[in-house]
């Protein structure tokens, strides 16, 4: 227990950190209709199920020109 309290003062600002990315991707995958790359099911899934890799891919692939 005193290791994960160790670790709080970094573990807090990373979790903060992506969970702002994921809802700010989300937001954008589901109120834009056209992607580069793929289609709105497939964003949704990658930025909920693939942590922070999924909304950084979204932003530099899958967002569409607008």
């Amino acid at each position: 227990m005193e290791n994960l309290q160790e670790y709080l003062p970094f573990l807090i600002p990373l979790a903060v950190i992506q969970l702002g990315l994921m809802l700010s991707s989300l937001i954008h995958v589901l109120r834009h209709k056209t992607y580069r790359v793929g289609n709105r099911v497939l964003w949704v899934v990658l930025c909920l199920v693939v942590s922070v890799i999924g909304p950084v891919l979204y932003f530099a692939i899958g967002k569409g020109d607008e």
